[in-house]
């Protein structure tokens, strides 16, 4: 998977109570989220690139 680099990012949301707590709560939601996805992608790139080694190495196109 490529990196990805945010160079600039404005998230505006009005909320009732702690804005910093709220954008906190659900930052860390969704980052941990994208950090899954990003995680189980980068397995199944490992895996197919560790498969196609192991085909290629026996002989098998």
């Amino acid at each position: 998977m490529p990196k990805v680099t945010i160079h600039n990012l404005e998230v505006r949301f009005q909320v009732d109570g702690n804005d910093g707590a709220v954008f906190t709560r659900l930052f860390n939601k969704h980052i941990q989220a994208w950090s899954r996805l990003y995680e189980q992608e980068c397995d199944r790139a490992k895996n197919s690139q560790r498969d196609r080694k192991l085909v290629e190495g026996e002989g098998w196109h």
